[in-house]
C-alpha cells in the first residue's frame, strides 16, 4: 500500500496535498544519480496542504490546519539525535519518499493528491504565509536556516557570503538579511547581479570566475553558506574568510572536493556541513518566516509540466524554486 495514501494511524495526520516544491534532490533521485533509489519513485519532499483527518491520539493539529511536510517523515525517538530534537541526522530516519517506511512500505512523496504523516513530523503554516511560498521553506528553507544558527553566523553585523543563487542560494541571502548580516553572493553567472541586488537584497555580488574581485574582499568574511552541488574549488573561498571564518557546505556534489590544508591552517578556519533540520527547528524557520515575511520566489506550474520543470531545473533555468499546484492541477486516475 502506498505510504502516502495509508490507512491514518492514531498518531497519524492526513491531509490534502495543495503544493509540493521540486527539489534537486528530486531529480538525483529519479535519475539515481546517488544509487539508492526504490522504483516506482514519487518524489516531493515540500509538502504543503490542508489537515483532511487526525488520528485518535494525535493532539497537534485539526482538521483544516494548514501544515507542511519535510524531507523526513519517521525516526527512533531514543537516539541521542532524536534526544536533540535533530531527527535528520537520526541513523534510522525515514526519508520522505524512497525509503522503507516502520510497517515495511516504501514512502511516496509529495507529487501525490494526499499524504499520511506522523504528527511528529508534521509543521504549522502560519496563517499569513501562502501555502505556495511556504512549501521550499520545508527543505531549501531548513537547509540553510540550520546552518546559519548552529555555525553562529545569525548575528546582527557579520558579513555572510552565499554561494550559488539557486532554489537554496536565494532564501540563504533572505535568512541572513533577516537575522541582520551583511550578505554577498557569489555566482558563476554575472547576469544574477541585478537580481541579487535589487530583489533579493543582496548587499554585494562578486563573479566566482573573477580573481580580482575575491581578491578584493580577501579576508573580510565571517561566514560561507555554499549551496553548489557540482563540482567547485574551495580554495578561492577559503581565502576570503577571516581567521576563525567557516565554510559551511550545504550542497551535495556527487564527487568529493579537493580540500587545501594551508589555508584552515592559517587562520583557523573551520570547513563543515549542514544537512536540513530537525522538527522543532523546522518550525522555528517557519514561524522566522512568517514574522519576517520571508517569502521564496516561486514560479507555480501545473502537474503535467513536471517533466519539463525537471528538465529547466537541470538547465538551471527557474527563479528560484518550481512549486507544483497539485490542488488544482493533479486529476484522480481511476485504477
Amino acid at each position: 500500500m502506498q505510504h502516502s495514501t495509508r490507512a491514518t494511524g492514531e498518531k497519524d495526520v492526513a491531509f490534502k496535498v495543495l503544493y509540493c516544491g521540486i527539489c534537486h534532490s528530486g531529480l538525483h533521485m529519479a535519475k539515481n544519480e546517488w544509487g539508492m533509489s526504490v522504483y516506482p519513485l514519487v518524489p516531493g519532499h515540500e509538502i504543503v496542504g490542508e489537515v483532511t483527518e487526525v488520528g485518535s491520539k494525535a493532539q497537534k493539529f485539526d482538521v483544516g490546519d494548514r501544515v507542511g511536510v519535510g524531507c523526513v517523515v519517521g525516526s527512533c525517538h531514543s537516539c541521542d539525535s532524536c534526544k536533540n530534537n535533530l531527527e535528520n541526522y537520526c541513523p534510522k530516519s525515514i526519508l520522505t519518499y524512497g525509503a522503507e517506511y516502520h510497517d515495511g512500505s516504501i514512502t511516496y512523496g509529495g507529487y501525490s493528491d494526499t499524504m499520511v504523516a506522523d504528527e511528529h513530523f508534521v509543521v504549522r503554516i502560519p496563517d499569513n504565509l501562502p501555502l505556495d511560498v511556504a512549501a521550499p521553506l520545508l527543505c531549501a528553507g531548513i537547509t540553510v536556516y540550520s546552518p546559519l544558527r548552529y555555525y553562529g553566523l545569525d548575528k546582527p553585523g557579520l558579513h555572510v557570503v552565499v554561494v550559488g543563487l539557486g532554489g537554496l542560494g536565494h532564501v540563504a541571502v533572505k535568512f541572513a538579511k533577516a537575522m541582520g548580516s551583511k550578505v554577498t553572493v557569489i555566482s558563476t553567472s554575472p547576469s544574477k547581479k541585478k537580481e541579487a541586488l535589487e530583489n533579493l537584497g543582496a548587499d554585494s555580488f562578486l563573479v566566482s570566475r573573477d580573481q580580482d574581485q575575491l581578491q578584493g574582499a580577501s579576508g573580510t568574511l565571517d561566514g560561507i553558506i555554499d549551496t553548489v552541488s557540482a563540482q567547485h574549488p574551495l580554495f578561492p573561498l577559503l581565502g576570503l574568510l577571516k581567521s576563525h571564518g567557516k565554510l559551511v557546505l550545504v550542497g551535495a556534489p556527487e564527487k568529493p572536493l579537493e580540500l587545501p590544508v594551508f589555508p584552515l591552517l592559517q587562520g583557523r578556519k573551520v570547513v563543515g556541513g549542514s544537512m536540513t533540520g530537525g522538527l522543532k527547528e523546522t518550525q522555528e524557520m517557519i514561524d522566522f518566516a512568517a514574522k519576517h515575511n520571508l517569502k521564496p520566489v516561486i514560479e507555480v506550474i501545473a502537474m503535467e509540466y513536471v517533466n519539463t520543470a525537471m528538465e529547466r531545473l537541470l538547465k538551471a533555468d527557474v527563479k528560484y524554486r518550481f512549486v507544483i499546484d497539485i490542488g488544482n492541477t493533479l486529476k484522480a486516475t481511476t485504477s
